[in-house]
């Protein structure tokens, strides 16, 4: 099986844009250990309903300077989150909110760490056997006369980076390892998730992978502005 990374397309046929952003957020945080100020990008759950936590207020701030303020507030989404997700400050949660101009492909990269797509589009992938793929409602309010369902894509963690393509680094023992894109990307193969055909790196969230046969069935139906750049595997 071959893996391949989305791609904005270098001469877009379409004409949209996107003011978004989701309703909560795990703010960035300023590390005790290291003394970083940082959050991460791309991490999102647009099926998590954080509206009956009693802290949800909280999760409007950029940045939580009390770290063990964060620490509790992410353990309180915790239970709310799919199992096993990593929650790093700047992870969202909740329907895309925001302003929309279109006319959109079938498949929307935004960012491009953030997938949305037309509801009659992921019908035909599902259809088409393609696995894992998660439709979230958004909340956009479009200028067109005759606005398509956009949905966002629930786009979980799964798969790593291979050790071999990133630079030697001593990960901080409180926020983990960080690092910059590799130049040379390899993927660990046995990290890879074998359940579905489209995740997001979990050691670098703003990758987002899809599976041959994600990619030959968008090739096959057409879907316009998104590229393939396929990522060996070790």
């Amino acid at each position: 099986m071959r893996f391949y990374s989305l791609e904005e397309v270098s001469s877009p046929r379409y004409s949209w844009s996107l003011q978004t952003e989701h309703q909560w957020l795990l703010p960035g945080v300023r590390c005790p250990t290291c003394h970083d100020t940082w959050a991460s990008i791309g991490e999102a759950y647009p099926s998590v309903d954080l509206s009956e936590l009693p802290e949800r207020k909280k999760l409007k701030a950029k940045l939580e300077e009390d770290f063990a303020e964060f620490s509790r507030l992410r353990e309180r989404v915790r239970r709310f989150a799919p199992s096993g997700a990593p929650l790093t400050p700047g992870t969202s949660f909740g329907a895309l909110l925001g302003r929309a101009r279109g006319p959109f492909p079938q498949l929307v990269l935004q960012n491009p760490w953030t997938v949305l797509m037309h509801r009659e589009a992921l019908e035909q992938l599902q259809a088409e056997g393609v696995r894992g793929l998660k439709g979230c409602r958004t909340e956009l309010r479009f200028r067109d006369k005759h606005p398509p369902e956009l949905l966002e894509l629930q786009v979980e963690p799964g798969g790593l980076f291979h050790r071999d393509c990133l630079p030697p680094h001593v990960p901080c023992p409180t926020c983990g390892p960080r690092f910059s894109m590799p130049r040379e990307p390899l993927l660990d193969a046995a990290s890879l998730p074998t359940d579905r055909d489209l995740f997001r790196l979990a050691n670098f969230s703003t990758v987002i992978v899809g599976s041959e046969r994600f990619v030959d069935t968008v090739r096959r139906l057409c879907f316009e502005e998104v590229d393939f750049r396929e990522l060996p595997t070790r």
